[in-house]
């Protein structure tokens, strides 16, 4: 929070923020869920691994140095973190469940809590299959959670910080920023939690020199009450809401017409660029749905 104060990129975001009491209650309530099912997801693949993966294997790899071992985990569970989080966008019934973290209107360290227990329980259960089934030791595999988290919590913070000249190879604030953004032209990007490279190298970067992210959020705002949200993936429209998928082999679902309020919509407007788009016919699918 200090750190946001001195170097923020929206200088005029308060300290409490709109629905930051909503954010604490899923950073206090959700932790436990998640990591509950974390635990399964370990427990199932240690057991799965050994039945599976040679010993040898295993041995040859927890053999290695910390200093050899903390780059190829990082790189491993990252990968599987962004083909995992890429998929949360281009599947309808997933994308429900990950609509929960991208309805945050306002960003700061706080945001990264909310996310849905089922949308972080699988998207960092399949992070975890590959280092935990290849015999990675335990001291590595703890230091890259405590890297996780805390990068976690950095990119989502108030922070004007691009790491340049390394910000095409690190996740930074700048980098995930763009992620929420509700700009047309950064959807569905910047999937990577640690290592933006995976962005650039899969064709999903999206970092503009010139410019930073000014608002975020969905085209429909959801209710912003965390029982309300927790229920949300499970009584919201299919396609409420849904951004176009970005999978190779995967089409654009097709312009719809405009009909009803998704559920949990707030009243507010929309914005004017997306009533005028629709004037002229050029609407996103995702604007089509998120209309209905």
């Amino acid at each position: 929070m200090p750190l946001e104060r001195l170097f923020a990129m929206h200088p005029g975001q308060r300290t409490f923020r709109r629905d930051w009491g909503n954010d604490l209650v899923f950073l206090l309530l959700n932790a436990v869920l998640i990591r509950l099912g974390l635990l399964a997801i370990v427990a199932a693949t240690i057991f799965a691994a050994a039945l599976i993966v040679p010993a040898s294997l295993q041995t040859t790899i927890g053999d290695l140095p910390v200093w050899a071992q903390l780059p190829l985990v990082i790189v491993l569970s990252d990968l599987g973190f962004y083909w995992t989080h890429r998929m949360f966008h281009a599947v309808p019934w997933l994308w429900r469940f990950h609509a929960v973290h991208h309805s945050i209107e306002e960003l700061d360290w706080l945001a990264a809590a909310r996310v849905h227990p089922l949308d972080q329980i699988v998207t960092k259960g399949v992070a975890l299959l590959p280092v935990v089934a290849l015999g990675f030791s335990e001291w590595v595999i703890g230091i890259y959670a405590l890297l996780y988290q805390w990068q976690s919590v950095f990119i989502h913070a108030n922070l004007c910080i691009g790491f340049r000249p390394f910000r095409l190879l690190v996740a930074s604030p700048e980098f995930h920023h763009w992620h929420h953004s509700n700009d047309r032209e950064a959807r569905d990007r910047n999937f990577a939690g640690q290592l933006s490279f995976l962005d650039a190298l899969f064709g999903t970067l999206h970092m503009p020199r010139e410019r930073l992210p000014q608002t975020y959020g969905l085209d429909r705002p959801m209710q912003q009450r965390y029982a309300m949200q927790m229920i949300y993936p499970f009584v919201s429209d299919s396609d409420d809401q849904y951004r176009p998928a970005v999978l190779p082999g995967l089409e654009k679902p097709a312009l719809q017409t405009v009909a009803a309020h998704p559920p949990f919509a707030s009243e507010r407007p929309e914005p004017a660029d997306v009533a005028d788009a629709e004037t002229v016919g050029v609407l996103s699918s995702r604007d089509a749905a998120a209309h209905r």
